[in-house]
């Protein structure tokens, strides 16, 4: 019997779920909402297209011919231009945090009873890679202490695991320059996401391991025994004979007091005052005196010797102003030249030919030898790495191509793993230049680096159901596209705030890390096993963890956590428009419309 109606009420039909969901998206359709279309009909991971927004070659007259051709070759040049002063700004960025935080890594180093327990040696090489910002140096100042018989091998190898991760996070901060545009910064953010990820998978793995059965020692220590080695040339370093001319200008740092901060052999400034000594120009003058003579007693004269070229040659300030004067400059110069690189990548991939390269870097070879073309990517991406001897700044050149659309995620994947390669032949092909007395141990230290690398490729890419970092780092740039500060959160949690609060606990003894870490990261493994389930296998579970509604809001939504960031940041850089999220929230959501009055 159907109820009496008043005023001017209509009956209408029951609404299943299902009706539900049809007519709220045929509204979606009908306001035009863009967050649900992109959501629902379209992959927000693919590569965005390309258009020709110009006329053909054909339809171009003679001065139009001209002016494209001009056009293109400024547009290069300065692309070139922006790469070449970009790098230059990573270099001495990395001056910078070296002066910052040399002397403080130098002393973490020094304390040998903190170095002997795993998780505060992997913390540690986090810390001081992300305060000098060079895994080389870090590299270079635990192959000093493994020399000068100040670290065991068994200790070192934590701390190399933590330089690898360390080493991420200058990708990280390239990508926060592309948060503008939300499509660029989602994938931007997750191709950055995606190498530290992979690192941190793989130290959960090979960390337990190691610390088990010393496993990377042991195979290191075959590897050197089965070979004979001898001193060789230091591998040539393309990329600072070609930014020194700029870099030099600057700053310039005496790298022996760097890594002698570690072993207690440095107290004096880091800034470079003299740069030689005129001993060396008459070092062949053998009338006056020897030539080993010469060189002692004039560079023992002030007057003898020749003074650097550079800004802060002789000036008063410390060590710590110049590091922060040369921070805030080169973070200038750094998202200035990022910004002016992404606008003119934008404006170069609108032609057939940028289409043609994007098509040609994300290829894949025919079947059946499809599976090559990854391993490619990784031999690609470890010989560019060796080219510009920097890890760092092959991936911050990667990052912003992935995010204007270049460059696919399962493309930039292999290149990340290959430029973890790169890095470490690089350190091998230096450590076999270093002194007999010192070459067994760095030339270890540097297997050891190289094994780690070659683990987490044989863990996280042989098998391709096993490319956990891929939909991990893709889940991370959903979330930041529609949450901006979970991008500063990850940078400050995963590089910062749990490295000290571990750092911290280790330093009150290993008891006391156990007792506080180890129900935090059971609770963790917990948390991502019943979130999995879930997903994928939820009558697994009992019926009140199918979800976490029974919950708080605030511990299983960041909703609340954007309202209150965005209320003590008011920008639109911070979060994604509210109104557009909470009809897409609506829209995919069938208990919430079955709730609403219609």
């Amino acid at each position: 019997m159907t109820s009496p109606l008043t005023g001017s009420q209509v009956p209408h039909p029951a609404l299943d779920t299902v009706d539900l969901v049809d007519w709220s998206l045929e509204n979606a359709e009908a306001s035009g909402s863009a967050l649900a279309l992109e959501e629902g009909d379209t992959d927000p991971w693919a590569l965005p297209q390309l258009k020709d927004t110009g006329q053909s070659w054909k339809e171009l007259s003679v001065t139009g011919r001209v002016r494209w051709v001009v056009g293109g070759i400024l547009k290069a040049s300065g692309l070139l231009g922006n790469l070449y002063l970009f790098i230059c700004s990573l270099d001495t960025l990395s001056s910078a945090f070296q002066l910052l935080g040399s002397k403080v890594a130098g002393d973490i180093f020094k304390d040998n009873q903190v170095l002997a327990n795993p998780v505060a040696g992997l913390v540690i090489g986090v810390l001081v890679t992300v305060l000098v910002q060079s895994s080389s140096t870090s590299s270079s100042i635990v192959v000093s202490m493994v020399a000068s018989k100040l670290l065991t091998i068994q200790a070192s190898v934590p701390i190399i695991m933590g330089v690898n991760v360390g080493t991420s996070v200058t990708s990280t901060l390239v990508s926060l320059a592309q948060s503008g545009d939300m499509g660029e910064f989602r994938r931007a953010f997750g191709g950055s996401a995606v190498h530290g990820i992979f690192n941190w998978l793989t130290v959960l793995i090979l960390l337990p391991l190691e610390s088990a059965a010393a496993v990377l020692e042991r195979l290191s220590a075959l590897a050197l025994g089965a070979t004979s080695l001898q001193p060789g040339a230091r591998a040539p370093d393309i990329l600072k004979v070609l930014t020194q001319p700029i870099t030099h200008l600057i700053i310039q740092l005496d790298t022996d007091l760097i890594t002698g901060s570690a072993t207690g052999n440095a107290n004096s400034s880091l800034i470079k005052r003299w740069c030689g000594a005129r001993a060396q120009m008459t070092k062949g003058n053998s009338s006056a005196c020897g030539a080993a003579e010469c060189f002692r007693r004039n560079g023992t004269s002030p007057e003898d010797k020749l003074p650097c070229h550079h800004l802060f040659v002789g000036t008063v300030l410390t060590d710590l102003a110049v590091g922060l004067i040369l921070l805030a400059a080169s973070l200038l110069m750094l998202c200035t030249c990022l910004v002016l690189i992404v606008k003119l990548l934008n404006s170069m991939l609108r032609s057939r030919v940028a289409q043609a390269v994007r098509t040609v870097i994300n290829a894949d070879f025919p079947f059946p030898f499809g599976w090559l073309s990854g391993y490619l990517a990784i031999l690609v991406g470890a010989g560019l790495t060796f080219v510009v001897q920097s890890s760092s700044v092959f991936t911050a050149a990667v990052v912003p191509l992935m995010g204007v659309g270049v460059i696919s995620m399962e493309r930039a994947y292999p290149l990340f793993l290959g430029s973890n390669i790169g890095t470490t032949t690089t350190a091998l092909l230096a450590a076999l230049a270093t002194p007999s007395n010192m070459l067994l141990s760095a030339v270890q230290v540097a297997l050891i680096h190289f094994l780690f690398n070659l683990a987490g490729i044989l863990l996280w890419y042989v098998v391709p159901a096993l490319r956990l970092p891929i939909p991990v780092a893709k889940r991370f740039g959903d979330l930041t596209a529609r949450y901006r500060w979970v991008a500063i959160a990850y940078l400050l949690l995963s590089f910062l705030l749990l490295p000290l609060a571990a750092f911290g606990l280790s330093l009150a003894g290993s008891t006391v890390l156990a007792a506080v870490g180890g129900p935090v990261a059971g609770l963790l493994l917990l948390v991502v096993l019943v979130n999995v389930l879930q997903c994928h296998r939820p009558t697994w579970l009992p019926r009140c963890l199918r979800s976490w509604a029974w919950l708080p809001h605030w511990l299983h939504s960041l909703e609340p956590w954007d309202g209150l960031v965005t209320h003590c940041c008011p920008c639109q850089a911070c979060s994604a428009p509210h109104a557009t999220t909470k009809k897409a929230h609506c829209y995919e959501n069938p208990e919430v419309l079955a709730s609403q009055h219609l």
